[in-house]
């Protein structure tokens, strides 16, 4: 029987700055939500309650033992949960705070498998298929449900399974990729394979890719050689894992970024007798692209998916005014009210992220080489150099596709607590090499997230060691995802499809009439209803009343352009 003495007095008019001797304070989630006593008070609830010591005495042993009671039941609910799951890691299961808690880069990993490299692990998939290099084939579970979740947000890319997986117009095709392997990735993958193509992938970012999805592409007998937290060594060798195998020969290339097309070329020149295309998705890639035609050392057709319209508008424009924030909120938890943001490059990237911050309320400027095609000044932003700003803006983003874009001295000059990150393909915007000296101190603080120490005491915020920030460490919206895809997986089927001489050895853009057939499968999800010109209405404009409705020129703009800078 539990007694309850009653000389306790309720006082509602305090404040916790009232209370200043030492407390101590105790916190939970159930019913004793906030205590800390200070001589003979107790506070709970929000109320103080005043008492005689005796009372407070036993107050406090029945609060403390109310609390032990509760993480006792806490502690035996916990171990009720199924275990054959797997364990999760430590920040998942118990905090969301860190960025490993939310990324999409945050798999569910079994810390007892941290420490030992991939490369050196023998594992096999149920089936006994071993030719990958994972994490954890043990999270394939976790992976599957993944990508179910984004097949749903995957229309187009499903609708274009459904509607040719019985003409099989990859039949034949062998594929290797080098993209991010993430969920939606999986979904492209399932469904290059489902139109009959082979596939072996790599990954083009060290940090982007989702173990659990890696797992589960394994366990589904595709070759994926990828992990989250790969070396540069470990990068390179993945990718020669991928194009080096005896007995198999791709004849086509998925590229994001350009590294793939240059591993081949550099280590494996002979095989481009056999390929009949390159898709390249970046704007770094595409750039790597046309340097090679202009030098004429393009061996096959390259398609640039990169300035598909709907590409542009869905992927770096709308993408990166969604994404930009949360990379940024996942990592530094900033409010973006009243900081000064520098961006660097007003491509579709740039606008995107602008827009975004501007929104949100921040001080924006920007940076750009383009009088005319993408001036901000129209928009609301005020265009600087960046050596006018460094010295007074709380973030630095930069997205250009361009190299040394923040080089050390723009590093040395920025604040204290500036944070700088890159929305572009490439680490080669922020000169990172630069600020692995002596002097400085490297302290990482969460995953993706490191202090920079100048020897005064000043530090910058450097996320993702430079890499792209929201693949890096959070989500990109998967809808945008399928419009990507499902113009990658047209761009395939094309180049292997189309007969001799249709393309020759240069680069091209993806024929309008396919661009247009992608933007016209999302439009089911969006309950949207085109309107159909008229006969007539068709001959005025000179146009056939079903498309394409814009000149094979036309595009938001061009990657064969000057790059962004400052």
């Amino acid at each position: 029987m539990l007694c309850v003495a009653t000389d306790i007095k309720i006082v509602t008019d305090w404040s916790p700055e009232s209370l200043t001797l030492p407390s101590l304070s105790l916190s939970s989630h159930g019913p004793i939500a906030y205590i800390a006593y200070i001589q003979e008070e107790v506070v709970c609830f929000g109320f103080r309650l005043e008492m005689a010591a005796p009372t407070f005495n036993i107050v406090v042993s029945f609060l403390s033992l109310c609390r032990q009671i509760q993480f006792a039941d806490q502690k035996q609910e916990f171990n009720k949960r199924p275990t054959k799951i797997g364990r999760r890691s430590l920040s998942r299961s118990i905090s969301q705070s860190s960025t490993d808690s939310y990324s999409s880069a945050a798999s569910y990993t079994d810390s007892s498998d941290d420490e030992t490299s991939p490369r050196d692990k023998q594992q096999k998939n149920s089936k006994g298929n071993g030719d990958f290099c994972i994490k954890n084939i043990k999270q394939a579970d976790f992976g599957r449900r993944e990508i179910e979740i984004a097949e749903q947000e995957m229309p187009a890319l499903m609708a274009l399974r459904k509607r040719a997986q019985g003409e099989k117009p990859l039949a034949g095709a062998k594929v290797v990729g080098c993209t991010h392997i993430t969920a939606q990735t999986a979904v492209l993958m399932e469904t290059l394979s489902a139109l009959g193509a082979q596939c072996r992938w790599a990954a083009c970012n060290i940090y982007s890719t989702q173990n659990e999805v890696a797992a589960a592409l394994a366990e589904g007998g595709f070759s994926v050689f990828a992990w989250k937290g790969e070396s540069e060594d470990d990068f390179w060798w993945c990718i020669d894992r991928c194009v080096n195998l005896e007995g198999w020969q791709p004849n086509m290339i998925l590229d994001d970024g350009g590294d793939l097309t240059h591993w081949i070329y550099k280590k494996y020149p002979n095989m481009f007798k056999k390929i009949k295309g390159i898709v390249e998705e970046s704007v770094t890639g595409v750039h790597r692209l046309y340097q090679l035609s202009k030098a004429g050392k393009l061996c096959v057709p390259a398609m640039n998916v990169n300035d598909s319209v709907t590409k542009q508008k869905f992927d770096n424009l709308y993408c990166c005014r969604e994404s930009i924030l949360d990379g940024l909120k996942r990592t530094t938890d900033v409010m973006f009210g009243g900081k000064q943001v520098v961006v660097c490059g007003y491509g579709e990237v740039g606008k995107g992220c602008c827009a975004a911050l501007k929104a949100m309320g921040s001080i924006v400027y920007v940076t750009e080489i383009d009088p005319i095609s993408h001036c901000p000044i129209m928009d609301g932003f005020r265009l600087v150099k960046l050596n006018e700003v460094i010295r007074q803006v709380d973030i630095v983003i930069t997205c250009t596709g361009n190299k040394n874009v923040v080089v050390r001295e723009y590093l040395d000059r920025m604040k204290n607590g500036c944070i700088v990150c890159n929305m572009g393909h490439s680490n080669t915007e922020i000169d990172v090499a630069s600020l692995r000296t002596p002097e400085l101190t490297w302290e990482r603080v969460r995953s993706q997230v490191d202090h920079v120490i100048w020897p005064d005491g000043k530090r910058i915020v450097l996320l993702a060691e430079g890499r792209l920030l929201n693949l890096s460490c959070s989500t990109v919206p998967t809808f945008v995802l399928s419009i990507t895809a499902t113009t990658q997986a047209l761009a395939l089927i094309e180049l292997y499809n189309a007969p001799e001489g249709r393309y020759k050895q240069d680069v091209y853009l993806l024929p309008k009439k396919m661009d247009e057939y992608v933007a016209s499968l999302h439009l089911p999800t969006f309950d949207a209803h085109l309107t159909e010109l008229s006969d007539e209405q068709a001959k005025y404009l000179g146009l056939n009343k079903n498309g394409p409705f814009k000149p094979n020129y036309y595009r938001l703009r061009t990657s064969s352009d000057q790059f962004n800078t400052t």
